[in-house]
């Protein structure tokens, strides 16, 4: 008989095999399972997140003003600085020119701060931005005078600028306003292009800093590729912010609903010195809407005026319009002043600045 021995395995120990063996496969599906139903909910919880968390979070859907839905608009932003050109040192801080004889006035007023050839360069693009919000005859005092802007223009062309551009988006009909206003016939001919406004001249602005308009619709076709910015704006009571002169006629090339702003007057005009720094500024002081301001209605309301105001200082400008032109008390100016003045974009205080003034005809 062989000296080995046959390994014999009793009921008892091939059960307890059994058993083991059945208990280990248990476990491996069980965490097997655990390990699927671990994934299955981290996906869940994936999935689940966008639609769950607060809105602004990373991955979050949430959209519940609609603006994350909203499509992104492109926005362009005018040049660093603006049109600014600086003055030079020897030249008055406002050049007035008072009398009759409107195309010496123009040209006494902007060889008071240095003359045209100092601000108008050949071949500049020029923006010319009257204020023509409204249909009204020009005698009523509630737009510019188609005479001082002809003026303007020429002078400009004058100096070698290759196009002369006037754009203003008017609170009325745009066609009507430029037509009864005399504006278009004006600009016409004196060698201007006019640009009326349709839905697609504007692109939202980006103006950092600024309170209500950091990012806004603004008429930018005539602004395309140009060089240099001048307003010419008429002087007119105004019954939300006092006054109407060159800081708020920059509310002319805004769009969308900018009626909104009336509720917020002063700091939509701050918003505006900031939103366009000119090369210069003319005050059409030639007539006055004293009253019933800004749409006036009567001639009752418009008196004789005999004053343009030239400026590289708009604030400084409209200062000296609402104290000699408006003929209203300087220590009760409009409160858009102060705001403009805190962000150091003028000078309220336009007896402090020098002044060159002259008496024609």
């Amino acid at each position: 008989m062989s000296g080995d021995r046959k390994r014999v395995h009793s009921p008892a120990g091939r059960k307890d095999a059994d058993t083991a063996d059945a208990a280990r496969h248990r476990f491996e599906e069980r965490r097997a399972f655990l390990k699927r139903a671990g994934v299955a909910a981290v996906l869940a919880a994936g999935s689940t997140w966008p639609a769950l968390a607060p809105p602004g979070w990373i991955f979050s859907l949430r959209d519940p003003d609609g603006k994350r839905g909203a499509p992104k608009e492109k926005t362009f932003r005018l040049p660093e600085g603006g049109f600014i050109v600086e003055k030079p040192a020897t030249a008055a801080d406002l050049g007035v020119a008072r009398g009759t004889d409107i195309r010496a006035m123009i040209r006494s007023a902007v060889d008071g701060i240095g003359g045209i050839a100092h601000y108008i360069r050949k071949g500049d693009i020029v923006v010319v931005k009257p204020n023509v919000a409204f249909e009204r005859p020009a005698l009523l005092g509630a737009t510019t005078n188609p005479e001082v802007l002809a003026e303007l223009i020429r002078l400009v062309k004058e100096a070698g600028a290759s196009e002369v551009r006037v754009a203003d988006n008017p609170i009325e009909t745009p066609e009507n306003c430029f037509a009864r206003s005399g504006i278009r016939e004006a600009a016409l001919a004196a060698g201007a292009k006019v640009y009326l406004p349709s839905p697609a001249d504007f692109q939202v602005l980006n103006v950092p800093g600024a309170a209500l308009i950091e990012k806004w619709p603004f008429f930018r076709r005539p602004f395309k590729d140009a060089a240099k910015v001048i307003g010419v704006a008429p002087v007119k009571d105004h019954n939300l912010c006092g006054a109407s002169m060159t800081t708020k006629n920059w509310y002319g090339l805004l769009g969308g609903r900018r009626n909104q702003f009336h509720q917020k007057i002063d700091t939509i005009i701050a918003d505006l010195a900031l939103m366009l720094r000119p090369t210069f500024v003319l005050l059409d002081g030639t007539r006055v809407l004293f009253r019933s301001g800004p749409t006036g209605g009567s001639l009752s309301d418009v008196r004789p005026g005999r004053t343009v105001v030239a400026a590289v200082d708009s604030l400084a400008a409209d200062a000296f319009g609402w104290e000699d032109l408006l003929r209203r008390d300087p220590g009760r100016l409009p409160r858009y002043f102060a705001e403009t003045a805190k962000r150091g974009l003028g000078n309220p205080n336009w007896r402090e600045t020098v002044i060159r003034e002259t008496r024609i005809g």
